[in-house]
């Protein structure tokens, strides 16, 4: 039940990150380069929550190993 819990609140996180580094590609509109770009997604906080979604993600999908035996 936790595993299944922590995939959703994983998969949000994601999704919220990636959409506001998706909605950040105006900047090159602007008038930004692709290092810029780069740089500012870097020190956003989407990014920080779009890998900790990841994280989560991978974290509630690794299977669990007791005594060699996968359960």
């Amino acid at each position: 039940m936790l595993n299944i819990c922590l995939f959703i609140v994983g998969f949000i996180l994601a999704i919220i990150g990636l959409f506001f580094i998706i909605l950040y590609l105006n900047l090159f509109v602007i008038g930004y380069t692709f290092l810029e770009f780069v740089y500012f997604i870097i020190r956003s906080i989407y990014c920080d929550v779009f890998f900790l979604g990841l994280f989560l993600i991978f974290w509630s999908l690794k299977r669990r190993k007791k005594d060699g035996l996968l359960l």
